[in-house]
């Protein structure tokens, strides 16, 4: 009698990661089958549906494709075009992740596909340590996810897989070639989904909100540096683009969006000891509402020892050192001393 397999749903984006994800788990064992997440309805959607369902054929599996446009365009690309409304900078990728791939994507692999687990082609390590699932850092600490994984919780981490964890970039790179996946060849995936070559986000946004003349002030002194054409077009920390001639390089140091203000100062007026979170999301239960821990306010930095102390939903991180560039609408995700695994996160608020 044979013995019934173990059924896997992949993510399959048509690219190297998610194409080598499904790749081991097959080799592995594993019933596989793919299931893609139709985000727009663009061509650019059109293009990564087929791109993975060549993947789904080179490899002898099923391939499903879930609409879930209409959904992506009310919780994604609505809360990315207000959050700059507002004067925040938002991170849509794990909105994203919350809502879809481990939102209406997982829910369907999981109940209506039949999958014992969901697969992603993420770079991160899922742990069993006292019967709680926790998140650890992946082998390639250039591609660890973590920062984009915070709001999963035991739910989903208990029926997902990481199966690229122990692997470099170049390491499943060449995977892909030597098994000949169709992605062999193709490029890291452009960040934001939703706005593809040759738009960028300054045009995405002046498309949606106009040219919107406001002044630049200097934060020490109030007085006005010049003009811009929306406050939406700028973010805490940034140099480039600001366009006034100064003797000293100049920074964005706050934005004030009600009023159309983007004020400007010198690199270390933007350094800060505290920082706020909201909404906040812990991957696993924890007893201590004080601890030491390290925290990244954004996902390209190095994590920075903090004090947290928790208060509902809600946590003070007190930073060691002062760090640049507290950003509003960005996370705010901290992780063990020791290990470096995964605790939990939220927004900078």
């Amino acid at each position: 009698m044979e013995i019934s397999r173990k059924k896997a749903v992949v993510a399959l984006s048509g690219g190297v990661d998610s194409s080598v994800t499904a790749l081991l788990l097959q080799k592995q064992g594993y019933e596989v089958e793919g299931i893609t997440g139709k985000m727009t309805d663009t061509s650019a959607s059109d293009i990564v549906c087929k791109n993975a369902k060549r993947v789904a054929d080179k490899l002898g599996i099923k391939h499903h494709v879930l609409d879930v446009s209409e959904g992506f365009k009310k919780k994604v690309i609505d809360y990315f075009e207000n959050s700059y409304a507002i004067g925040e900078t938002p991170n849509p990728c794990i909105v994203c992740n919350e809502c879809f791939k481990w939102g209406e994507i997982f829910d369907f692999a999981i109940n209506n596909l039949g999958a014992d687990v969901f697969a992603t082609g993420h770079y991160a390590e899922i742990r069993k340590v006292d019967d709680l699932y926790k998140l650890y850092p992946a082998k390639d600490e250039h591609k660890d996810q973590l920062y984009f994984l915070y709001r999963l919780g035991q739910r989903e981490l208990s029926k997902t897989l990481f199966p690229l964890h122990s692997y470099t970039k170049s390491e499943v790179r060449q995977m892909a070639f030597d098994y000949d996946l169709p992605p062999k060849s193709s490029k890291e995936s452009q960040d934001i989904c939703f706005i593809q070559k040759p738009m960028t986000t300054k045009k995405f946004l002046t498309d949606k909100f106009g040219v919107r003349k406001g002044v630049f002030v200097d934060v020490k002194t109030g007085e006005k540096l010049g003009e811009h054409e929306g406050s939406y077009l700028y973010t805490i920390g940034q140099r480039k683009g600001i366009g006034i001639a100064a003797p000293y390089p100049l920074y964005v140091i706050d934005i004030d969006a009600k009023n159309n203000v983007v004020y400007l100062g010198r690199n270390e007026d933007n350094f800060y000891t505290e920082a706020n979170i909201c909404d906040l999301r812990l991957s696993y239960p924890i007893k201590e509402k004080e601890f030491d821990a390290k925290v990244k306010i954004r996902y390209n930095m190095p994590a920075q020892k903090a004090h947290v102390e928790i208060s509902g939903s809600e946590a003070k991180i007190k930073f060691l050192e002062p760090i640049n560039s507290v950003t509003k609408g960005q996370a705010g995700v901290f992780y063990d001393m020791i290990d470096g695994h995964l605790i939990g996160g939220g927004k900078v608020c």
